[in-house]
């Protein structure tokens, strides 16, 4: 078995603890025991999980992992501090604000010999899944993903490169590794709204679009044109509604991970992907960082 502990208590957080409390029947997360939470608010007791300080839970040698799920910008400190209590490490994207932290910290990981599990559930959605099949074995002429959505604190959840990297993630597990070749960012600062432009060419000089989008009221939604040289995808297929939550799947992984399941080479080809899409949006903040580049 495998003590947990939660830290931070948003959406994600709270997810965390209720499948950590009721894991899958006969899956690897039975492996895994919730022995509290972690908030920075005085809480007591979520549905019978207690809340227990930092100090205890980084000094605890009942706690074996923690769950980071607390806002974007604290994410690399906790992943540090835990993984230097000699903890494993189960964090939500992005896991770092920076290219330079993200090469650190897993190195430390592995020094340590701890997992270090960066959550996608962008990739386990069905929807995705049935992307993926569909784009599998077809020649990319050029390609957009624009995803729009509401306003972000971005002092907490980052730039759009790395607020957004789900998008950027979807785009490099599609389509293989990208070279930036331009970004430019629009911001409306007096009305909240902020435009993010990528353009990208695949191994193969492929061109590829990426816009994220956010404004105030702006529906949460991803338009795809993707087209092949055997016609073009301008929507989503149709996919079934899965039976095990994200949260519960990617719990699953990590367990799976805990003990070992997981192959060499998946855990280096996972590596490459979280490392080089943090690469590539450290690329893409510099571009639209560049004074010639700032429009408002």
């Amino acid at each position: 078995m495998f003590g947990t502990v939660v830290v931070g208590l948003g959406i994600a957080g709270l997810a965390r603890i209720r499948d950590l409390m009721n894991p899958m029947p006969s899956s690897p997360s039975e492996h895994l025991k919730l022995f509290g939470f972690v908030s920075r608010r005085n809480l007591g007791k979520i549905n019978e999980a207690k809340q227990i300080s930092l100090e205890d839970a980084l000094r605890s040698k009942d706690i074996h992992a923690a769950f980071i799920s607390t806002e974007n910008r604290s994410h690399e400190e906790t992943i540090r501090t835990f993984l230097e209590a000699g903890k494993h490490v189960l964090v939500e994207y992005p896991m770092a604000l920076s290219a330079k932290a993200a090469h650190e910290l897993w190195e430390m990981a592995e020094r340590k010999d701890k997992v270090l599990h960066v959550e996608h559930i962008e990739l386990l959605t069905e929807e995705y899944k049935q992307l993926k099949k569909e784009v599998a074995g077809k020649d990319l002429v050029k390609g957009t993903l624009h995803f729009t959505g509401s306003v972000l604190d971005e002092k907490q959840a980052g730039f759009p490169a790395f607020s957004g990297i789900a998008r950027l993630t979807w785009l490099v597990d599609l389509f293989g590794d990208l070279t930036v070749t331009s970004a430019t960012r629009e911001e409306q600062k007096e009305n909240n709204y902020s435009r993010m432009t990528v353009h990208f060419q695949t191994a193969k000089k492929k061109p590829l679009t990426w816009i994220e989008e956010r404004g105030p009221g702006m529906r949460r939604e991803k338009k795809i044109n993707f087209c092949f040289t055997s016609g073009c995808l301008e929507d989503f297929p149709e996919a079934p509604r899965s039976a095990v939550g994200l949260f519960m799947q990617d719990q699953n992984l990590f367990a799976k991970k805990l003990l070992g399941q997981v192959s060499k080479e998946e855990l280096a080809a996972e590596k490459w992907r979280i490392l080089r899409c943090l690469d590539l949006a450290e690329e893409i903040q510099q571009h639209c960082e560049r004074p010639e580049k700032i429009c408002s």
